[in-house]
């Protein structure tokens, strides 16, 4: 059985560093990945995942545990991220996309389940990777952490209905990069079948 967060917390608060490195651990690789697709260069994302950890340990102590300790941390990943596209002033330019409908959207999903799941999984990580970066970010904690909405909306600290937007308008650039990589014949069974 694996040890819950909430004990290694714990034991940093009373001044434990191994007891911390345990949570480094445990998700320095989706606070990297995360870090990466905000910022769209490695060494930067190694720099702020750092960052995120370090920050993370000294102020610990304010994790009331209202959330799930993951969320936190990307919370504090996301902060960090914005926090570093400012200093550098880097702001990507959306991608311009054609208005999809939300059936289009759906069709996009439903080809999407067809493919191999790691396939799956390798077409969309890969087209994520052209998104705008709070697009990159947000598409990351749903498809990948398969967070929540209210999950989500924690991490940015942002509204559920504002987040139910913001998901589906990155959602549709999604859909513009993947139909562009997606077998064509796939695309249009789903799309005939859906009218």
């Amino acid at each position: 059985m694996t040890i819950n967060d909430q004990h290694y917390i714990d034991l940093t608060i009373a001044g434990d560093t191994n007891a911390f490195a345990i949570l480094v651990e445990r998700y320095k690789d989706l606070v990297f990945t995360l870090c990466l697709r905000m910022l769209k260069n490695r060494e930067e994302a190694e720099e702020v995942a750092q960052d995120t950890f370090v920050k993370a340990y000294k102020s610990i102590n304010k994790f009331k545990g209202n959330s799930k300790f993951s969320t936190w941390i990307y919370k504090v990943c996301y902060n960090s991220c914005l926090d570093n596209l400012k200093k550098n002033r880097k702001y990507l330019n959306n991608i311009p996309i054609n208005e999809f409908t939300a059936h289009e959207v759906k069709t996009i999903d439903n080809a999407l389940d067809d493919l191999e799941q790691q396939e799956r999984n390798k077409s969309i990580q890969d087209c994520i990777g052209l998104l705008p970066n709070e697009d990159a970010f947000l598409l990351t904690l749903y498809y990948f952490e398969e967070l929540s909405l209210d999950e989500i909306s924690k991490v940015l600290g942002l509204k559920a209905n504002h987040i139910k937007v913001k998901l589906f308008r990155s959602r549709k650039k999604l859909a513009h990069i993947l139909r562009k990589k997606l077998d064509p014949e796939i695309l249009e069974s789903y799309e005939s079948a859906g009218e």
